[in-house]
């Protein structure tokens, strides 16, 4: 009689060490479940759910925000008639990914209508229910979250300002991630930039508040470099310029005795990405005019060091060790040629 009970009434016992319990086809099969048992366990009032296809939720409750993840994962990464396990190709992006992160900007997990999975733009695969699927040419690295595969911020932050289309939301993200050190302006300016979502005025007003606001950080850390490791007091942005010649560019710190300039990389002329090819076309003047005077600075005997916001929260003593290096080998270069020095 036991013989002829129906596969629902039989409840699967899986071995101890199995502690997810969100499951795809494939992991079950490898833990002898065939996917008619899997299925039977998922009949009214089972045992088990399938939220997605061939994925299973082995308990009867609502799933939680990071079951429904994985479970998204799993969906997204598996290929149909592959036999290997775990999230494959499939990486978390979009609102999902900054909830990870520890964007308070985000929705948590649980009230999440969609969950972003990034896979190759060769995979045939449609969104199920709350599972959407985006395809890309080229997957980002993914950062293992929770041991789970997350795009990297700046791709997160963009993949979630092209899904929300809201103005104050997109806003507070970008500037959450900035002020938290989260991610860099211009790294979140090439994401927007590949995304083409810089033609959206919201969006370019956006970028322009949290690239003012990552230089302003950039600066304050520059000064408590300077001050923590006991350099000289530089003379803080000014520009230079050649007696009654042309300007020679903007620097953010100058030790006039020493010919040693900082001057730190923001990004900007990039701040203001393009969109168009006009806005291009000036964009790569901009920057070409950006590049050719500081090689002019350094013709003339200026050393320049260029300092990134993020190795200037990353690590500061090491940058302060290359600005000193800087000015103690000044006594032994030849003098620089002699500039004007202006309030900037």
């Amino acid at each position: 009689m036991t013989q002829n009970a129906p596969l629902s009434a039989r409840p699967i016992r899986l071995s101890a060490h199995v502690e997810q319990r969100v499951l795809s086809v494939e992991e079950l099969k490898a833990l002898g479940v065939s996917p008619a048992r899997a299925a039977a366990q998922c009949r009214d009032g089972g045992p088990w759910q399938q939220p997605l296809p061939g994925v299973y939720v082995l308990h009867p409750g609502p799933p939680t925000g990071e079951e429904r993840l994985r479970s998204a994962l799993l969906y997204a990464g598996r290929r149909r008639g592959a036999t290997e396990t775990g999230y494959g190709e499939g990486v978390v992006t979009g609102l999902a990914a900054l909830a990870l992160y520890g964007f308070s900007a985000a929705p948590p997990l649980g009230s999440l209508d969609r969950i972003d999975v990034l896979v190759p733009r060769t995979r045939r695969l449609r969104s199920a229910r709350y599972a959407h699927v985006v395809r890309t040419a080229e997957l980002p690295s993914p950062v293992r979250l929770a041991g789970l595969p997350v795009a990297p911020v700046a791709r997160a932050l963009a993949d979630a300002v092209a899904g929300i289309g809201d103005a104050s939301a997109a806003h507070r993200l970008l500037t959450e991630a900035v002020r938290g050190g989260l991610c860099e302006p211009d790294a979140v300016v090439r994401e927007l930039s590949r995304a083409k979502l810089l033609g959206r005025a919201y969006v370019v007003h956006a970028v322009d508040s949290l690239t003012a606001e990552g230089r302003a950080l950039a600066e304050c850390r520059l000064y408590e470099m300077v001050r923590t490791y006991d350099l000289p007091e530089p003379l803080w942005n000014v520009d230079l310029r050649l007696p009654g010649g042309p300007h020679l560019g903007g620097v953010d710190a100058y030790w006039p005795d020493e010919a040693v300039a900082v001057e730190l990389d923001t990004g900007a002329p990039r701040h203001s990405a393009p969109a168009g090819d006009r806005r291009l076309a000036g964009h790569d003047a901009e920057w070409s005019a950006y590049a050719a005077e500081r090689e002019h600075l350094e013709g003339l005997g200026v050393t320049v060091v260029h300092l990134t916001p993020k190795r200037l929260q990353e690590a500061p003593e090491q940058l302060a060790t290359v600005v000193r290096t800087a000015l103690m080998a000044a006594a032994d270069r030849d003098p620089a040629a002699y500039v004007v020095i202006l309030p900037r």
